[in-house]
């Protein structure tokens, strides 16, 4: 059965990854998938997926991923982050509450990720504080709305 009371956010919708921008305790930046990321979040009916990806990564040379190197496998790994759950959204907050059902990062796994953002003609901006980078590291990631 469907809610029709669901009111229909700003946010809902498909977006394009713009950049993501990595901030070291040491106030030092950092692209953890380059300058050109590419990604997809989509955000429908209380529902999200993020896909991000370092827009250049190596093939596995042995064409099956199971037969990958080690240092093929790092590569993959450091290269991808994705996600996918439910959302909720306090506008009067600007926070965009995701609640993790599964993710590439299991740590995340059953974790509730809350991220302040700010919305700009189509761009979507949000912080990280808990980052799959540990520690301290915070990032920014900026999306585009994609036109329907």
């Amino acid at each position: 059965m469907s809610d029709k009371s669901h009111k229909i956010s700003p946010l809902e919708g498909i977006w394009s990854l713009v950049a993501v921008e990595n901030t070291n305790p040491d106030g030092t930046k950092t692209f953890p998938y380059g300058q050109n990321p590419v990604g997809m979040l989509v955000l429908a009916d209380r529902n999200y997926a993020i896909q991000i990806l370092k827009a250049v990564r190596p093939k596995v040379a042995a064409n099956d991923k199971n037969k990958a190197t080690p240092e093929e496998n790092a590569a993959l790994v450091q290269g991808n982050n994705s996600h996918f759950g439910t959302y909720s959204l306090n506008e009067s907050k600007q926070a965009i509450t995701f609640h993790v059902d599964h993710a590439f990062y299991p740590n995340w796994e059953g974790t509730i990720q809350e991220r302040t953002y700010t919305l700009s003609d189509n761009r979507l901006s949000y912080v990280v504080t808990n980052t799959t980078n540990g520690g301290a590291v915070t990032a920014v990631v900026v999306w585009e709305k994609k036109k329907p």
